[in-house]
């Protein structure tokens, strides 16, 4: 949450996402030709691991809690060493939790993998995953905020649907737990229910309905990995972000970066699911959330909404990367095409 935006600022990677990549660099990357792979779908007795591969975990309660919730769906818990790992604000060293990662790909026992929490560490382990044994190990990785890093990579680099979802210092009411079990544990076609009576309706840009691979994940972390080879053709993409306490010109900067490196004129669909607390220090010298997304996106005429359930938020969506879905913009709604797992 906010400690991922602290610790990228404090980092300097703002400023690096700032630097502006030219029109056609997407282009010139190589594009990903991986067949997509769909993991084994998740059920009662499976065997599942829960690591950290990026912020370190402060409170040791959490890590029970989350192990209890994981129980009450009928998986026994396996816990990585990361989750009592300090090295400054990482879970452990680079290589620790790279290799952790790595291992839990690997161990044939272990069916799914759920990340504690995000922060920030997950891009600086990109290049230490082997991408060609998970490739072969196919199975369920969900997280989100940082952990969209590893969802991009994998997902593009070797062609496994990833979830982006909730981590273990997330909430998990009913409407989560629901969505979850439909999308990684059912083998049949989910559509996304509604926004909770509770919730804030969602807010059309352009009318229309289109298909495509869902892609996205946390606004500030898909942006600083622009320019890299982690990132999919986005091509007919339908683009999904979320954002928390980044005031309206941060998201501004952004978009304006997604803009002009060409990812915006190349997707097919838009959805901005929730910006939390995404407010102007000073309202009366600034933009407000709405009228920065009606700017970038509202010219680009392709059917896009904004306020779905994704992001730093308790009703939370499961929403997998590389899924082919159809985006209906007038009624603020995804539908999947087709099942997540196998």
């Amino acid at each position: 949450m906010s400690s991922r935006r602290n610790f990228i600022k404090t980092t300097g990677l703002i400023g690096a996402s700032a630097l502006l990549t030219p029109a056609n660099a997407i282009n010139q990357l190589p594009e990903v030709t991986a067949q997509k792979i769909k993991p084994p779908a998740l059920k009662a007795g499976d065997t599942v691991a829960i690591t950290s591969p990026a912020g370190a975990v402060w409170d040791a309660d959490q890590i029970e809690t989350f192990s209890t919730i994981l129980k009450s769906f009928g998986f026994t818990v396996v816990t990585g060493k990361t989750l009592k790992e300090k090295f400054g604000y990482f879970a452990g060293t680079d290589e620790l939790r790279a290799n952790e990662l790595n291992e839990f790909f690997a161990d044939k026992k272990i069916k799914g993998i759920f990340c504690m929490k995000g922060g920030w560490g997950c891009a600086r382990i990109l290049d230490k995953l082997d991408y060609k044994m998970i490739e072969k190990n196919p199975k369920v990785l969900i997280g989100f905020s940082d952990i969209s890093a590893l969802l991009l990579a994998i997902t593009a680099k070797t062609g496994l649907i990833t979830f982006h979802g909730p981590v273990g210092n997330s909430g998990w009411n009913d409407f989560t737990k629901n969505v979850f079990t439909n999308v990684v544990m059912n083998n049949k076609k989910f559509n996304f229910p509604e926004n909770p009576a509770n919730e804030d309706k969602p807010v059309l840009i352009n009318s229309g309905k289109v298909s495509g691979e869902l892609v996205g994940g946390n606004l500030t972390v898909l942006s600083a990995l622009i320019g890299s080879v982690y990132l999919p053709a986005w091509k007919n993409k339908i683009l999904f972000l979320e954002e928390a306490k980044e005031e309206p010109y941060s998201i501004d900067r952004m978009l304006t970066q997604l803009k002009l490196s060409g990812v915006l004129n190349s997707i097919s669909g838009f959805v901005f699911g929730k910006c939390a607390k995404c407010l102007a220090e000073e309202p009366l010298k600034a933009f407000t959330f709405h009228e920065v997304i009606m700017q970038h996106i509202k010219p680009l005429g392709i059917p896009a909404f904004y306020g779905a359930m994704i992001g730093h938020i308790e009703n939370k969506l499961t929403v997998p990367l590389g899924i082919l879905a159809t985006l209906d913009a007038d009624k603020g709604i995804i539908f999947l095409e087709e099942n997540c797992v196998q």
